[in-house]
């Protein structure tokens, strides 16, 4: 296992981060199996743990909590707030008043006294980010938190949370977590130029891209039962008949190829990709079963040469996003209308 810096933190974590999503009944619901999971991962030399509040309304931190029982000082832990926990309608959001009550309930979930990354899970555009940043840097000098980061953030307000931080003397974030992986290139153009100029640490989210880049699913055969094909909350994202759906199964045939002529598997080779970009410290896995983490763990000293990023550059040009749905976040004014179309009756703007 290679261990890279998080950003300018001094914390050294595992090129490969465990993500415990799919751990709980979003993936798999054996509390005893997802301990057996994170255990193995360990053992394998991953010392970083990623999940969040909202993974299975808190079911995965607790997961995550049990296993961590007697070695919890071995790890580096990363949990999200962000996503609406209940039905409160200040159950989620970016807001002093919940941010200080999630951290709570992380805490107690996770069996801890500390988070050593605590990160906003998306944006919030009816909050303030000094708003959020303020209560961040409460926590940390709490104790509570040790450092902070967001996810997938926009270039733009990874910017402007590093400017507020500076002028109002905040703590800063220390890294971002973008989606990022051979079908989802977007954070090439800005988002990881950004944190390279920044000095933050980049933890790429979904390397895998659902499961699209393990060879699982091909063009004219069913899906394997059980994966996300035949479980996931948006099937649609998966049906051949969508033309970003096409352009990938199309896509998997070519990189099929490259994989082959390296000698290595699909996967292995997806995640090598991640893992190559200089930006990147961590690229997160998100095993479902413990044959998924014992297959991911058994490529991590895959590398590509030129020859081979060439071919990829080639099939997914840099900075395309094949299917747009799949970069997490869609900005208010690209998915509200009313942000895009003067209210009738209102002036124009002063003409200079």
């Amino acid at each position: 296992m290679e261990y890279r810096t998080l950003g300018r933190t001094g914390m050294k974590v595992s090129h490969l981060c465990l993500g415990t999503m799919m751990l709980g009944k979003w993936g798999n619901p054996d509390h005893d199996e997802g301990v057996r999971i994170i255990h193995a991962a360990l053992d394998g030399g991953v010392n970083f743990v990623d999940t969040a509040d909202v993974y299975s309304a808190g079911e995965s931190e607790e997961i995550v909590g049990q296993a961590l029982k007697g070695r919890r000082d071995d790890v580096v832990l990363a949990t999200k707030f962000h996503a609406r926990m209940g039905e409160d309608r200040n159950a989620g959001g970016n807001s002093r008043r919940w941010v200080t009550r999630a951290v709570d309930d992380s805490l107690r979930r996770l069996g801890t006294d500390w988070i050593d990354l605590y990160q906003v899970h998306r944006p919030d555009p009816t909050c303030d980010i000094d708003e959020t940043l303020g209560a961040l840097s409460d926590l940390v000098h709490a104790g509570k938190v040790r450092a902070i980061g967001s996810s997938t953030f926009p270039a733009e307000e990874i910017v402007e949370a590093q400017w507020v931080a500076e002028r109002r003397g905040r703590e800063r974030f220390v890294c971002e977590q973008p989606p990022y992986s051979i079908f989802v290139r977007q954070a090439e153009a800005e988002v990881l130029p950004t944190c390279r100029r920044y000095g933050l640490g980049v933890i790429a989210w979904a390397p895998l891209n659902g499961g699209w880049l393990t060879g699982k699913y091909r063009l004219g055969e069913d899906p394997p039962e059980g994966s996300r094909a035949t479980r996931d909350r948006l099937p649609d994202r998966y049906d051949p008949e969508r033309p970003a759906n096409r352009a990938k199964y199309d896509a998997i045939e070519e990189l099929l190829k490259v994989a082959s002529d390296g000698g290595c598997s699909f996967t292995h080779l997806a995640m090598a990709w991640v893992a190559n970009h200089p930006a990147v410290t961590s690229a997160i896995i998100g095993p479902r079963t413990m044959d998924q983490l014992n297959d991911l763990l058994g490529g991590q000293d895959v590398t590509l040469d030129e020859g081979a990023l060439d071919r990829i550059d080639d099939i997914v040009p840099p900075a395309t996003t094949i299917n747009p749905a799949d970069n997490g976040y869609t900005p208010l004014a690209v998915s509200h209308p009313s942000e895009r179309r003067r209210p009738p009756g209102q002036e124009p703007a002063a003409e200079w």
